[in-house]
């Protein structure tokens, strides 16, 4: 696997040891050392994906990863710290895709990369042009959503997730299976899908406090119930 890999990093050690790993693994890198320079980067070089740490001078790193995501979808891979939990969730409804808890394995840091980069370049999976629930009408060749006649923005991952849901009303599937099933991660932290989930809720849902769609089923998942009216439909045109 090739691509261009920008690691965001102030420890030269840890930068050192990152972009060593991945110029083995075939990538070519870039390192900056603080956010601007991260985003001086991004614009001159347009990388496949970005390793990001969380605690950088002058910038952090959560404010580096909305920058980014405003300029367009490249892949990030955060690094962060043990007990930064909230830090890694806020990370993830910022859109990273993925993140590694310091002190970490490079060789574990590569593979992570590489099953990123082989998720965000899988074309979606093929299925009925128009899907609808209870109110919700999902146009899967536009990536257009409505609830109720108004439209919805959903991220990449978000609507993805819903398109999955309306495939298979009524079954309960892992978050392990989530994340199989739905991003093609072979494994990752089972929280993305924790986030995820509670994000969906909060767009589809009256009430996200009381689901009645996107119901949890304690000690083994998520289930999506369809209403009455619930059909998927090819698309007419």
């Amino acid at each position: 696997m090739s691509g261009t890999v920008l690691v965001v990093d102030d420890d030269p050690t840890v930068a050192e040891v990152v972009v060593d790993y991945l110029r083995q693994a075939g990538f070519r890198t870039t390192h900056a050392a603080d956010g601007p320079a991260a985003l001086a980067a991004a614009g001159e070089i347009a990388p496949d994906l970005v390793v990001l740490d969380l605690m950088l001078p002058e910038m952090d790193g959560l404010e580096v990863c909305r920058r980014l995501r405003a300029r367009g979808p490249v892949p990030v891979v955060m690094l962060t710290a043990l007990g930064e939990e909230s830090d890694r969730i806020m990370g993830l409804e910022l859109g990273a895709d993925d993140y590694v808890t310091k002190p970490f394995s490079p060789r574990e840091l590569v593979l992570r990369i590489q099953s990123v980069l082989r998720r965000a370049g899988t074309p979606p999976e093929p299925g009925p042009g128009v899907l609808r629930g209870d109110g919700i009408e999902v146009d899967v060749t536009a990536h257009r959503v409505t609830r109720n006649g108004s439209e919805l923005s959903l991220t990449a991952r978000e609507f993805d997730l819903l398109c999955f849901f309306l495939r298979h009303p009524g079954r309960v599937f892992s978050r392990d299976e989530l994340m199989h099933e739905v991003w093609g991660w072979e494994f990752g932290d089972r929280s993305t899908v924790t986030v995820h989930v509670r994000r969906l809720r909060e767009k589809v849902e009256d009430d996200p406090a009381a689901p009645r769609h996107l119901a949890t089923v304690w000690g083994v998942g998520y289930r999506w119930d369809a209403g009455p009216d619930a059909a998927a439909a090819m698309s007419g045109g």
